[in-house]
């Protein structure tokens, strides 16, 4: 049975870009609806079509988009869909963005440097987004770019539900990769019962992405298992180090947790090699089957979007959602 009444479901509308429409399924599928049908195609010169099928007048809408690469292509299409919406008089345009793009660019660390996060939000705004959910931003700060509501949940709560269902909590320290995620590693060591925790103290060279070089861990790990965590996993060189460097240190099993799998090349063959008992992410991004390994394991950001997307449209309370945990 839904959980909106027949006006209601007159009203909310779920709008699903082409980068994950798996996962708009199953949000849809939570909510007891169904994703809205539309025309979407691309010219020869790269230009994006997008046309719905269906009135959208007065409607309360949803624009769900992922973006794996290519990036810029599902960003310019999700801004599209919007546009389509705003001149098509929808009420409320809320879009949801599992995983927020450039957010890694949140802040000049140099002259003549972009703040391309900033630029996203702007852009997000102009095409007439009245709204933004999103799951795990690289930084907190980013909340602040957009001139709107902005809604930063958490999947924290359901990877580390699935650390205490699959591990023993009497041998777990957590494990931030570096002192920038300690506090994010304090929450999840309180959600895990009060565990021990660790850090890895690393250098970074502001001129070389992607390349970070470890130095010494933090903290008690010989013997424990270390769960990881990081907000994101993009080639893997960093946190795929991270694990050797706990095993050198005398780590029983290493486990790794993050939200999002961007999983750039090399980084499934990186995982699967680097000693790591298993690699939990969830679905804010695609991951295709040649980036899959066996000690992957995917959980389903769905449900948690689905009721964000609930309590946003019945005008609830999405702080209620993190039970104490943000």
């Amino acid at each position: 049975m839904s959980v909106f009444s027949v006006d209601n479901q007159k009203n909310l509308m779920l709008f699903s870009g082409r980068a994950h429409p798996e996962l708009a399924e199953q949000v849809a599928k939570e909510l007891d609806i169904h994703v809205t049908p539309q025309t979407a195609q691309d010219f020869a010169n790269g230009e994006i079509f997008v046309r719905f099928e269906e009135s959208v007048r007065g409607c309360d809408a949803f624009v769900i988009q992922s973006h794996p690469f290519p990036l810029n292509n599902w960003l310019m299409e999700q801004l599209i869909m919007i546009d389509a919406l705003k001149r098509g008089s929808a009420k409320r345009i809320t879009a949801v963005l599992p995983f927020y793009p450039y957010a890694r660019q949140d802040k000049k660390h140099r002259g003549r440097e972009p703040i391309s996060a900033r630029l996203v939000a702007d852009l997000l705004k102009t095409a007439g987004a009245d709204r933004i959910i999103t799951v795990d931003l690289h930084t907190d700060q980013i909340q602040g770019f957009f001139d709107g509501p902005v809604d930063h949940m958490r999947a924290s709560p359901q990877l580390a539900g699935h650390v205490r269902q699959n591990y023993s909590l009497d041998k777990i320290t957590v494990v931030s990769p570096d002192s920038g995620r300690v506090r994010v590693a304090e929450k999840w060591a309180d959600m895990l019962g009060g565990t021990p925790l660790a850090f890895i103290h690393k250098t970074r060279d502001p001129l070389v992405p992607n390349q970070v070089k470890s130095n010494r861990v933090v903290g008690d790990v010989e013997g424990r298992t270390c769960i990881l965590i990081d907000d994101m996993i993009d080639t893997g060189g960093t946190i795929a180090g991270a694990v050797r460097l706990l095993r050198d240190c005398g780590a029983g099993d290493v486990v790794i947790a993050t939200t999002h799998g961007v999983l750039s090349d090399p980084a499934a063959e990186r995982l699967a090699n680097c000693g790591a008992k298993e690699v939990i992410v969830t679905n804010t991004l695609p991951i295709p089957e040649e980036k899959q390994f066996p000690q992957l394991t995917v959980l389903s950001i769905a449900p948690l979007l689905a009721q964000t997307i609930r309590e946003v449209f019945e005008n609830g309370s999405v702080t209620s959602l993190f039970d104490g945990s943000a």
